[in-house]
């Protein structure tokens, strides 16, 4: 079974958290997680949201200019590996 979910993954984590609560704000449904093992990227901590509102954390992203961002990145996740797209830097 495949699983598609996006991030946005940071070099650190206070902007991780400062993000979050940001997209919060604007009611998208957005956790933190642990950036998946496979990705490995930044700070170990990663922003995820549903794969539908990236077009609405991309605009977050150009709008509120976070600091330390890696990447937006669409995660697809099955049989046993995950493949990582980027869908902004």
């Amino acid at each position: 079974m495949q699983e598609y979910f996006g991030i946005a993954a940071f070099r650190s984590r206070q902007q991780v958290l400062r993000f979050e609560a940001a997209l919060k704000r604007e009611g998208l449904p957005v956790r933190v997680i642990s950036t998946p093992r496979e990705v490995a990227l930044g700070c170990g901590l990663s922003v995820q949201f549903p794969i539908e509102d990236a077009p609405a954390v991309i605009d977050a992203v150009n709008r509120l200019h976070p600091e330390h961002l890696i990447g937006v990145y669409r995660v697809e996740k099955g049989g046993g590996r995950s493949k990582l797209t980027v869908l902004r830097q």
